[in-house]
Protein backbone atom coordinates (compact mmCIF):
# COMPACT_ATOMS: atom_id res chain seq x y z
CA UNK A 1 0.00 0.00 0.00
CA UNK A 2 1.30 3.21 -0.66
CA UNK A 3 1.93 5.71 2.35
CA UNK A 4 1.40 9.53 2.94
CA UNK A 5 1.85 12.12 5.50
CA UNK A 6 -0.20 14.87 5.98
CA UNK A 7 1.34 18.26 7.43
CA UNK A 8 -1.45 20.95 7.76
CA UNK A 9 -1.79 23.10 10.98
CA UNK A 10 -5.33 23.50 11.12
CA UNK A 11 -7.01 20.32 12.62
CA UNK A 12 -10.69 20.88 10.76
CA UNK A 13 -8.24 21.00 7.51
CA UNK A 14 -6.36 17.89 8.02
CA UNK A 15 -9.54 15.62 8.79
CA UNK A 16 -11.51 17.35 5.76
CA UNK A 17 -8.35 16.27 3.54
CA UNK A 18 -7.78 12.77 5.38
CA UNK A 19 -11.42 12.54 4.32
CA UNK A 20 -11.37 13.04 0.57
CA UNK A 21 -8.19 11.01 0.40
CA UNK A 22 -9.63 8.19 1.61
CA UNK A 23 -12.72 8.53 -0.56
CA UNK A 24 -10.44 9.07 -3.54
CA UNK A 25 -7.69 6.95 -3.18
CA UNK A 26 -8.72 3.93 -0.65
CA UNK A 27 -5.76 2.14 -0.98
CA UNK A 28 -3.21 5.08 0.26
CA UNK A 29 -2.66 5.20 3.80
CA UNK A 30 -1.80 8.17 5.78
CA UNK A 31 1.13 6.74 8.58
CA UNK A 32 1.53 10.49 10.32
CA UNK A 33 -0.12 13.58 10.51
CA UNK A 34 1.51 16.96 11.56
CA UNK A 35 0.45 20.30 12.92
CA UNK A 36 3.57 21.93 12.34
CA UNK A 37 7.42 21.56 9.89
CA UNK A 38 9.17 20.33 12.76
CA UNK A 39 6.90 17.41 13.27
CA UNK A 40 6.28 16.72 9.93
CA UNK A 41 10.25 16.27 9.25
CA UNK A 42 10.53 14.45 11.79
CA UNK A 43 7.36 11.76 11.35
CA UNK A 44 8.95 11.99 7.54
CA UNK A 45 12.15 10.40 9.03
CA UNK A 46 10.69 7.85 11.12
CA UNK A 47 7.75 6.58 8.52
CA UNK A 48 9.54 7.19 5.65
CA UNK A 49 6.10 8.50 3.61
CA UNK A 50 6.13 7.90 -0.25
CA UNK A 51 3.39 11.20 -0.71
CA UNK A 52 3.63 14.35 1.72
CA UNK A 53 0.63 16.80 1.51
CA UNK A 54 2.52 20.23 2.61
CA UNK A 55 0.59 22.86 3.88
CA UNK A 56 2.79 25.93 2.46
CA UNK A 57 1.88 28.20 5.43
CA UNK A 58 2.89 25.84 8.76
CA UNK A 59 3.99 27.42 12.12
CA UNK A 60 7.73 26.40 13.25
CA UNK A 61 9.14 25.41 9.46
CA UNK A 62 6.72 26.11 6.51
CA UNK A 63 5.82 23.18 4.25
CA UNK A 64 8.60 25.01 1.73
CA UNK A 65 11.17 24.30 4.06
CA UNK A 66 9.62 21.24 4.66
CA UNK A 67 9.88 20.40 0.94
CA UNK A 68 13.30 21.05 0.71
CA UNK A 69 14.37 18.71 3.12
CA UNK A 70 11.96 16.31 1.30
CA UNK A 71 11.71 16.56 -2.49
CA UNK A 72 14.57 13.81 -2.66
CA UNK A 73 12.76 11.28 -0.63
CA UNK A 74 9.42 11.68 -1.65
CA UNK A 75 6.52 13.11 -4.24
CA UNK A 76 5.53 16.58 -2.53
CA UNK A 77 1.55 17.89 -3.00
CA UNK A 78 1.41 21.65 -1.74
CA UNK A 79 -1.88 22.10 -0.01
CA UNK A 80 -3.01 26.09 -0.16
CA UNK A 81 -5.34 28.35 0.66
CA UNK A 82 -2.75 31.23 -1.83
CA UNK A 83 -4.18 30.75 -5.51
CA UNK A 84 -0.92 32.65 -6.10
CA UNK A 85 0.55 29.15 -4.63
CA UNK A 86 -0.91 27.12 -6.44
CA UNK A 87 -0.96 28.72 -9.89
CA UNK A 88 3.07 28.90 -9.27
CA UNK A 89 3.64 25.45 -8.31
CA UNK A 90 1.20 24.16 -11.56
CA UNK A 91 3.07 26.33 -13.96
CA UNK A 92 6.75 24.70 -12.87
CA UNK A 93 5.38 20.99 -12.87
CA UNK A 94 5.00 20.05 -9.41
CA UNK A 95 3.57 16.66 -8.33
CA UNK A 96 0.02 18.99 -7.89
CA UNK A 97 -1.79 21.20 -5.37
CA UNK A 98 -4.63 21.24 -3.37
CA UNK A 99 -6.99 24.65 -2.80
CA UNK A 100 -8.47 24.91 0.86
CA UNK A 101 -10.91 23.72 1.38
CA UNK A 102 -10.12 20.54 -0.37
CA UNK A 103 -12.80 19.38 -3.16
CA UNK A 104 -13.81 15.64 -4.04
CA UNK A 105 -13.12 16.40 -7.76
CA UNK A 106 -9.74 18.03 -6.96
CA UNK A 107 -8.70 15.55 -4.62
CA UNK A 108 -9.69 12.61 -7.38
CA UNK A 109 -7.57 14.71 -9.61
CA UNK A 110 -4.66 14.68 -7.15
CA UNK A 111 -5.24 10.89 -6.80
CA UNK A 112 -4.97 9.86 -10.47
CA UNK A 113 -1.83 12.38 -11.08
CA UNK A 114 -0.04 10.62 -8.08
CA UNK A 115 -0.69 7.81 -8.41
CA UNK A 116 0.56 7.76 -11.44
CA UNK A 117 4.14 9.26 -10.60
CA UNK A 118 4.61 6.83 -7.68
CA UNK A 119 6.74 4.50 -9.83
CA UNK A 120 9.30 7.44 -10.81
CA UNK A 121 11.83 9.07 -8.62
CA UNK A 122 10.32 12.27 -6.78
CA UNK A 123 10.39 15.45 -9.30
CA UNK A 124 13.28 18.23 -8.97
CA UNK A 125 11.36 20.43 -7.10
CA UNK A 126 14.67 23.46 -6.67
CA UNK A 127 12.65 25.75 -9.15
CA UNK A 128 9.67 25.85 -7.85
CA UNK A 129 10.39 25.88 -4.35
CA UNK A 130 12.54 29.26 -5.77
CA UNK A 131 9.36 30.61 -7.25
CA UNK A 132 7.28 29.86 -4.11
CA UNK A 133 10.11 31.38 -2.04
CA UNK A 134 10.20 34.38 -3.75
CA UNK A 135 6.23 34.97 -3.94
CA UNK A 136 6.16 34.39 0.01
CA UNK A 137 9.26 36.76 0.58
CA UNK A 138 7.15 39.67 -1.50
CA UNK A 139 3.38 38.96 -0.56
CA UNK A 140 1.31 39.93 2.35
CA UNK A 141 -1.88 38.20 3.79
CA UNK A 142 -4.51 37.38 0.87
CA UNK A 143 -6.90 35.35 2.97
CA UNK A 144 -8.21 34.31 6.69
CA UNK A 145 -9.25 30.45 7.36
CA UNK A 146 -11.91 30.55 10.42
CA UNK A 147 -13.42 27.72 11.14
CA UNK A 148 -17.53 27.69 11.56
CA UNK A 149 -18.69 24.80 13.75
CA UNK A 150 -17.54 21.31 10.98
CA UNK A 151 -17.10 23.69 7.98
CA UNK A 152 -14.28 26.07 6.86
CA UNK A 153 -15.00 29.68 5.56
CA UNK A 154 -12.12 31.67 3.83
CA UNK A 155 -12.50 35.67 4.02
CA UNK A 156 -10.37 37.97 1.70
CA UNK A 157 -9.15 40.51 4.22
CA UNK A 158 -10.13 43.25 1.99
CA UNK A 159 -13.68 42.34 3.60
CA UNK A 160 -12.43 42.93 6.88
CA UNK A 161 -13.41 45.94 8.76
CA UNK A 162 -11.24 45.10 12.11
CA UNK A 163 -9.37 42.68 14.14
CA UNK A 164 -9.54 41.85 17.63
CA UNK A 165 -7.99 40.14 20.73
CA UNK A 166 -9.98 37.88 22.09
CA UNK A 167 -8.95 35.73 24.77
CA UNK A 168 -6.98 32.80 22.99
CA UNK A 169 -8.42 33.47 19.68
CA UNK A 170 -8.67 36.54 17.45
CA UNK A 171 -11.96 37.99 16.32
CA UNK A 172 -12.65 38.60 12.47
CA UNK A 173 -14.80 41.57 12.20
CA UNK A 174 -16.24 42.23 8.43
CA UNK A 175 -19.28 43.74 7.55
CA UNK A 176 -21.57 40.39 6.56
CA UNK A 177 -20.45 39.11 10.16
CA UNK A 178 -17.80 37.54 13.04
CA UNK A 179 -15.24 34.79 13.53
CA UNK A 180 -12.65 33.40 15.22
CA UNK A 181 -8.91 32.11 13.83
CA UNK A 182 -6.49 31.14 16.16
CA UNK A 183 -3.89 33.15 14.72
CA UNK A 184 -2.76 36.24 17.48
CA UNK A 185 -2.39 39.85 17.05
CA UNK A 186 0.61 39.82 16.46
CA UNK A 187 0.81 37.14 13.90
CA UNK A 188 -1.28 39.40 11.94
CA UNK A 189 0.48 42.52 12.61
CA UNK A 190 4.12 40.87 10.87
CA UNK A 191 1.54 39.26 7.86
CA UNK A 192 -1.03 41.63 7.03
CA UNK A 193 -0.06 44.79 4.51
CA UNK A 194 0.98 47.74 6.35
CA UNK A 195 -0.43 49.78 3.69
CA UNK A 196 -3.76 48.86 4.25
CA UNK A 197 -4.50 47.22 8.19
CA UNK A 198 -2.64 49.74 10.87
CA UNK A 199 -3.05 48.75 14.42
CA UNK A 200 -4.50 51.19 16.71
CA UNK A 201 -4.38 49.04 20.55
CA UNK A 202 -2.43 46.16 21.55
CA UNK A 203 -5.46 44.05 20.61
CA UNK A 204 -6.99 45.78 17.27
CA UNK A 205 -6.10 46.06 13.81
CA UNK A 206 -7.93 47.88 11.92
CA UNK A 207 -8.61 47.96 8.06
CA UNK A 208 -7.75 51.60 6.98
CA UNK A 209 -10.38 51.22 3.90
CA UNK A 210 -13.29 50.71 6.80
CA UNK A 211 -12.28 54.27 8.70
CA UNK A 212 -14.76 56.89 7.75
CA UNK A 213 -12.86 59.61 10.21
CA UNK A 214 -11.08 60.19 13.60
CA UNK A 215 -12.62 61.81 16.69
CA UNK A 216 -11.08 62.97 19.48
CA UNK A 217 -12.42 62.24 22.91
CA UNK A 218 -12.88 63.79 25.71
CA UNK A 219 -9.17 63.63 26.61
CA UNK A 220 -8.21 64.33 23.25
CA UNK A 221 -6.89 60.65 22.39
CA UNK A 222 -8.00 59.64 19.11
CA UNK A 223 -10.78 57.09 18.42
CA UNK A 224 -11.59 55.64 14.96
CA UNK A 225 -14.82 55.61 13.55
CA UNK A 226 -15.66 53.01 11.51
CA UNK A 227 -17.96 53.31 7.98
CA UNK A 228 -20.19 50.70 8.45
CA UNK A 229 -22.31 50.71 11.54
CA UNK A 230 -20.39 54.01 12.97
CA UNK A 231 -18.67 51.71 15.18
CA UNK A 232 -15.97 53.06 17.74
CA UNK A 233 -12.44 52.21 18.39
CA UNK A 234 -10.44 53.42 20.59
CA UNK A 235 -6.32 54.30 19.71
CA UNK A 236 -4.03 53.46 22.64
CA UNK A 237 -1.21 56.03 23.43
CA UNK A 238 1.05 54.23 21.92
CA UNK A 239 -0.22 54.54 18.49
CA UNK A 240 -1.76 57.50 18.73
CA UNK A 241 0.57 59.38 16.76
CA UNK A 242 0.37 58.20 13.47
CA UNK A 243 -3.19 59.74 13.60
CA UNK A 244 -2.22 63.26 14.62
CA UNK A 245 -2.43 64.33 11.44
CA UNK A 246 -5.39 62.88 10.35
Amino acid sequence: MPTALIAEDEPLLRAQLKARLAEAWPELEIVGEAANGREALALAAALKPEVAFLDIRMPEKSGLDVARELSDACHIVFVTAYDEYAVAAFDEGAVDYVLKPPTAERIAKVAQRVRARLAAPPLDLAAVLAKLAAIDAGGTLKWIRASLGTSMKLIDVADVLYFQAEDKYTKVIAADGESLIRKTIKELHDELDPESFWQIHRGTIVNLRAIARVDRDWRGEPVVVLRAGERRLPVSRTFAPRFKTM
